[in-house]
């Protein structure tokens, strides 16, 4: 039995070689109970050498991985029982049905096959009309839900989902989005792997960035996004303006004699710098903006890098 007490994901120093090639390098990390854990990073990074070692599909080369207190090497059995993947590669039998895809994963994972359970997943995942159907006929689309509904064959109470949505329309991307936010709320904790920003902007309680085979940081994601929070408002000026006039917010920039940018934090600050310019050379048009976390991710890693 899991440890009740216990973090669903703890990794100390986790270290991973290939040969002379470091894919990790002393990662700590520690994903509370239930919670959307958004990893995120450029390409060889490292998330997928990461999520191989704690699903064991790679052994890490020193350091401990604990899954609800189990060693993730040395109870492997008890540890991989509790987790559920969803890789990034859509791999199936052409010759089993997506009812006898999910039958198979139950086995596979030491629960007994029950088939009203793989039929109400099929369900909540679409599927169930095509559940006799041969998995080489389904579309891409249902492929990818296929794989999220055996990854949950067998219950698990640790989910990764590695580019879940990746290759899918927006319709399907916002359903998976639905699905994993109940996911959270029925106690499942989800570690997501995204190139989408807004995904992981939307859905996760907390974000780490990881780069070169290393945590880079690791922080709420509302704290991230006030934290380094650049909100600006870009004016097209009804008159052109030749010198920056006193009293704007630090930061603010005269892009040209008909446009200003200026930067704000706070509402009040906004309605100020509107009344402002408007009174001293009128506005034509403004547009407000505010930071995505793809502009926050982008700056951490070009800092980490530096």
């Amino acid at each position: 039995m899991p440890d009740a007490d216990a973090a669903p994901l703890e990794c100390s120093g986790v270290t991973k070689r290939f040969g002379r090639f470091t894919a990790l390098e002393a990662v700590d990390l520690v994903v509370e109970p239930g919670e959307i854990f958004a990893l995120l990073g450029p390409n060889g990074a490292g998330k997928t050498t990461l999520i191989g070692c704690v699903t064991g599909t790679s052994l890490p080369t020193s350091g401990a991985i604990r899954v609800f207190g189990h060693d993730v090497v040395r109870e492997f059995r008890q540890a991989r029982r509790l987790v559920g993947l969803v890789p990034q590669e859509v791999s199936f039998d052409p010759f089993f049905t997506p009812l006898q895809s999910i039958l198979n994963q139950m086995g596979l994972m030491g629960v007994r096959p029950d088939r009203a359970r793989a039929e109400r997943l099929l369900e909540i995942f679409s599927l169930l009309d095509k559940k006799d159907a041969y998995t080489r006929n389904l579309s891409g689309g249902m492929k990818r839900r296929l794989l999220v509904a055996k990854a949950l064959a067998h219950a698990p109470r640790l989910l990764f989902l590695d580019e879940p949505s990746a290759g899918v329309d927006v319709e399907l991307r916002q359903e998976l989005w639905s699905e994993v936010t109940k996911l959270r709320e029925r106690g499942t904790t989800v570690i997501l792997t995204t190139h989408y920003l807004e995904e992981a902007e939307q859905l996760a309680d907390r974000v780490g960035v990881i780069d070169h085979g290393r945590i880079a940081l690791v922080e709420r994601t509302d704290r991230l996004m006030s934290r380094f929070s650049q909100n600006r408002v870009r004016f097209q000026l009804a008159a052109p303006l030749h010198a920056m006039p006193p009293g704007l917010p630090e930061g603010s920039v005269r892009v040209s004699p008909r446009e200003l940018v200026v930067p704000w934090s706070e509402p009040g600050e906004l309605a100020r710098a509107i009344e402002q310019v408007q009174a001293l050379v009128g506005v034509d048009n403004c547009e407000v903006r505010h930071t995505s976390l793809e502009e926050i991710f982008v700056k951490l890693v070009s800092e980490a890098r530096a």
